[in-house]
């Protein structure tokens, strides 16, 4: 079976990870603080948290804004849960802002009419997160200047995103929001195996951050509260959780970072190979905003409502390619809908969830299985 998506392992990711189990420190080492500062030095942030998920970086990163009981988050329809489930980690309300049709993302024009709506009614959002879909940018400027009118912070969800950019900025570098999350599951860009890491430009959201990874403990003798007893002493200053990165994680994810500039290109690639092959069939694709360079975690094309596309799923599946869907809208899923979502709610999301279908993409897919991709959906199509 061609998989959607597959990590990308070398000698010298295997290499690191053996050092790292051969050493004094499997948590809580090195590791962790140069992968973080490869990541500031890639994409131009100041400061870089490590956790073990993207999920994880989603929560402390509302943590660190201050969201609670009795303030809403928007984000988008078109995603992972965890875009929605980590202001509900906090006891805040969740809503969304409907995507464009066309590229799976935020819509700022739906955002803004939204935010009329909701400052008329004295419910204005307390942070928005846009959703990087595909490794394709949201429009950020537009957003940003949303931000600044309504008030709002920004995280941005770049799960898919990291090695892409927007404008000439590096998607994580925080320009046009407070908080950049990043996820190094096995199938995006580079992989820690499980990892995340958010980004920030703000000295005080690091390290409230930093806090909530790990217990909500410190042992920086500055913030200490009672005198210093001794090198064992340390102060629980917040409730926090075990979201720590290992240092096999680390070290794997700082070894990939040496390719990722390489593995972009292949994906970049490997995409136009995609579009000219299908160019004859006219068949409309996710593609990145203008100004923008993507990272391509995902080769999406948008099927006709003529086509049945379960029952081309299913025949690519036969032909052992493993297609897939991203994603099922998060309103229609049962538990939001349990919240008061329905169907109907977000027409755009609806219509895309419809059509879409992520064909196979990732750096070591050989030319002969694009190949076979290309000819057997040609087939069908």
């Amino acid at each position: 079976m061609i998989p959607y998506g597959k990590q990308h392992i070398n000698q010298d990711d295997i290499d690191a990870v053996v050092e790292v189990l051969r050493s004094d420190y499997l948590t809580q080492g090195p590791k962790v603080p140069a992968f973080e500062h490869a990541i500031c030095d890639y994409t131009g942030a100041q400061y870089a948290v490590a956790v073990n998920s993207a999920t994880s970086a989603l929560h402390v990163a509302c943590l660190a804004l201050g969201v609670a009981a009795g303030d809403y988050v928007w984000t988008s329809p078109i995603t992972f849960v965890a875009s929605a489930n980590c202001a509900l980690y906090c006891g805040a309300k969740v809503d969304f802002v409907d995507v464009d049709a066309t590229t799976g993302n935020m819509c700022p024009e739906a955002l803004q009419a939204k935010l009329e709506v909701a400052k008329a009614q004295g419910c204005l959002p307390k942070v928005v997160i846009p959703v990087h879909l595909c490794g394709h940018s949201c429009d950020m400027a537009a957003i940003a200047a949303l931000a600044s009118e309504y008030g709002f912070y920004v995280i941005e969800d770049a799960s898919h995103g990291i090695g892409g950019s927007h404008q000439g900025n590096k998607l994580g570098s925080c320009c046009y929001s407070d908080i950049s999350v990043f996820s190094f599951h096995p199938v995006k860009i580079i992989t820690s195996a499980e990892g995340g890491v958010a980004t920030t430009n703000n000295a005080d959201l690091a390290a409230k951050m930093g806090l909530y990874r790990s217990h909500g403990i410190t042992r920086d003798p500055h913030k200490m509260q009672r005198p210093d007893e001794g090198d064992w002493y340390y102060e629980q200053h917040a409730l926090g959780f075990n979201y720590r990165m290992t240092e096999m994680q680390a070290a794997l994810g700082l070894s990939q970072m040496a390719r990722l500039n390489e593995f972009v290109a292949a994906r970049n690639q490997l995409a136009t190979q995609y579009h000219q092959a299908f160019v004859d069939l006219n068949l409309q694709w996710v593609t990145p905003l203008e100004n923008s360079h993507s990272a391509y975690h995902l080769m999406v094309a948008l099927l006709p409502e003529t086509l049945d596309r379960k029952a081309i799923f299913n025949a690519m599946r036969d032909a052992g390619i493993c297609v897939h869907v991203h994603y099922f809208p998060v309103h229609l899923q049962p538990y939001y809908q349990d919240l008061g979502f329905a169907e109907h709610d977000f027409p755009h999301a609806e219509y895309f969830y419809r059509h879409c279908l992520s064909l196979p993409l990732f750096p070591a897919l050989t030319v002969d299985e694009q190949h076979k991709v290309i000819a057997t959906l040609r087939d069908l199509l």
